[in-house]
């Protein structure tokens, strides 16, 4: 398969280290040495969803494949159309300098710290180019077979080039003087899918160890071939040992300051990266297409040293710029780390009766600074208590009716639903004690949420429907689905009755499937669901009318059990009853019908007891843990 024409078509290192002195100065040398920025991020971190065109095709020419940041933010594109490199020094908005070479149709770019800029020139060619900052003149460095489709210059000054059409990654020592034969670094030079095998591969990285990581576009994998090793390790991938993402075609790769693996996954027009729970989309999460947060075939990107990403969007014929959102670094709800033998007292304490939060509370949200939020649909007032206050500290009063549901975002701000009578969400603003309408609805949202990417969640129970809308679009332009079809159904991709919505840092979705007795897990993308809890999840727990959902940072489920007027939650071991164990009741350890709960950051777990009128506090029992905490 000739990859040209198929492509075609369609250290700012934070390093923790306990050394010996002479260590320690020579691997700081090492870091020094590392030409691209390696970013360190929030394992939460994001990006906004919606690109900045940083060049378009006038400037980029046609269909633009090679990029690289170098850690003075000084930007360098391959223009494949008139054969040049277009260069960005830092802040500017128009190119400040464009270098004409012989090469043809360049793939692939890299550039070391000494503003050395290798290019790939196999097409017709069958070399790669070095342009010498010093001398402002090209010189040959490698003789290949073909294009490189990914160039990578070590920290030993090694040069490595990708060989697609030869399914091969060769490498030569630059210090050699002699242009000597190349050595093989990765790949037979067949095709295949073994360990020792590479198909098609594309973008490559070398970290400080001599590792080599290789994006294997037609196998769909990231493969990882240790310093000296000719047997790869599947990293990422439906093969990996740990697969929580399926790639088609990766095509570029970068590790992160904590090893982390960010991957330009070509034909799902996407960026995406891991962290500790695995894999997500980063950018381009909407589909193939030309719009300001889509992508069409991306094949390489680079970090610029404040972590914002710039990537080459092929068939569109233009570089976006992603930047990286420095609010998305906090979570603002509770995620404790339980043992798996964590009990919460049985008796509950009432924090709050039906005359601070009226009769049938349905909702309650508690921050990582542990305020309160108890919407109270008797007056239409959210009502706030900051940590230990016994009374409301603050009551804001709206124009809302009958809300069933509220989130709050690590700013302060409130969005609650006002879909009943009004079909819209509000947003009340905390900077300026303000209500503004951010979303509108058919029906009342029984469940909010607000993920990492800014985007509002709305389960729309009597609908069977949830619906999204990014919260970065000015315009409120139409919500679009993302999960369910709108007619009640128990089918994987449908919903009946859908309550409670928790979205996870990979923007995987979890509904409370009330009427359905289940929780659906909809991955990132995906509209056809996998019950995780109900008769027929592969842990099957009988539920009747779950209503909410939190996960907890280890990604157990805990879910509350409205008909069955409980709290259960997920471990090692199963499900199992939390609070509200004794059977529906008034007593301090029953409940009847709870809707929400929430966590506040010591673990103690908040509940709407709905039919009893009240707000229900149940205290972690820390020595079920022994005598060790375990709550981070």
């Amino acid at each position: 398969m000739n990859l040209n024409g198929f492509f075609q078509e369609k250290y700012q290192l934070t390093i923790s280290f306990r050394l010996q002195f002479f260590s320690n100065i020579f691997y700081i040398f090492l870091v020094l040495a590392v030409s691209l920025n390696q970013p360190k991020l929030s394992p939460t971190a994001t990006w906004n969803s919606n690109g900045i065109t940083f060049a378009n095709r006038s400037i980029v020419g046609e269909y633009p494949l090679a990029i690289f940041v170098n850690t003075n933010n000084t930007t360098y594109v391959a223009n494949r159309e008139n054969n040049t490199i277009v260069m960005w020094e830092e802040d500017s908005v128009s190119p400040t300098k464009i270098i004409h070479g012989d090469f043809i149709e360049p793939t692939s770019i890299f550039v070391t710290s000494n503003s050395s800029i290798y290019i790939d020139d196999g097409f017709e060619n069958r070399r790669v180019q070095k342009w010498s900052a010093e001398t402002s003149t090209f010189i040959t460095v490698m003789s290949v077979n073909s294009s490189c489709w990914g160039l990578f210059v070590d920290i030993n000054d090694t040069l490595y080039c990708s060989m697609s059409d030869y399914h091969q990654v060769v490498k030569r020592a630059l210090n050699d003087s002699v242009l000597a034969s190349n050595r093989v670094a990765a790949g037979t030079g067949i095709e295949g899918s073994a360990s020792n095998q590479l198909a098609g591969p594309g973008g490559i990285f070398v970290d400080v160890n001599l590792n080599l990581y290789v994006a294997d576009c037609l196998n769909n994998r990231i493969q990882l071939f240790q310093s000296g090793e000719p047997n790869g390790i599947t990293v990422a991938g439906y093969t990996s040992l740990n697969p929580t993402i399926t790639l088609d075609c990766p095509s570029g790769i970068i590790l992160d300051a904590e090893r982390y693996l960010f991957i330009v996954d070509l034909l799902n027009h996407r960026i995406v990266g891991s962290g500790l729970n695995g894999f997500r989309c980063l950018v381009g999460c909407y589909g193939e297409g030309s719009q300001s947060n889509q992508l069409n075939k991306p094949f390489s990107f680079s970090f610029d040293r404040s972590g914002n990403i710039f990537a080459t969007d092929q068939t569109n014929h233009r570089i976006q710029k992603f930047l990286l959102m420095k609010d998305s670094f906090a979570l603002s709800f509770n995620q404790p780390k339980f043992c798996s033998t964590a009990a919460w007292s049985s008796n509950g304490i009432t924090i709050a009766n039906q005359s601070v939060v009226g009769e049938e509370p349905t909702v309650i949200f508690v921050n990582i600074n542990n305020t309160i939020y108890v919407a109270n649909r008797e007056n239409n007032t959210s009502v706030m208590w900051q940590e230990e206050s016994d009374n409301p500290t603050k009551i804001i009063s709206g124009d809302f009716t009958q809300p069933q549901s509220l989130v709050v975002t690590a700013n302060g701000d409130v969005y609650i639903d006002d879909g009943e009578t009004n079909g819209r969400v509000q947003k009340w603003i905390v900077e300026t004690n303000n209500f503004v309408t951010v979303m509108h609805v058919n029906s009342s949202c029984w469940g909010l949420f607000v993920d990492i990417n800014h985007t509002l969640y709305c389960s729309m129970y009597n609908h069977h429907q949830v619906v999204i809308r990014s919260l970065n679009d000015a315009v409120m332009a139409s919500n679009r689905v993302a999960a369910g079809t709108g007619i009640e159904g128990s089918d994987s991709h449908e919903l009946d009755g859908p309550r409670g919505i928790f979205v996870d840092v990979n923007l995987d979705l979890y509904v409370a499937d009330c009427y359905n007795g289940r929780v659906q897990l909809f991955q990132s993308g995906e509209l056809n669901g996998i019950t995780v809890a109900g008769k027929s999840s592969l842990i099957p727990i009988t539920l009747y009318c779950p209503s909410g959902i939190i996960l907890d940072a280890e990604k157990y489920l805990f879910i509350v059990d409205a008909g069955n007027h409980r709290i259960v939650g997920l471990d090692l071991n199963g499900f199992r009853c939390l609070v509200g164990c004794y059977g529906e009741g008034s007593q301090s350890n029953q409940l009847s019908g709870p809707l929400s709960f929430s966590f506040d950051h010591s673990g103690n777990i908040f509940v709407t007891d709905q039919f009893n009128h009240r707000i229900q506090k149940f205290q972690y029992l820390e020595e079920s843990c022994g005598k060790f905490r375990m709550i981070e």
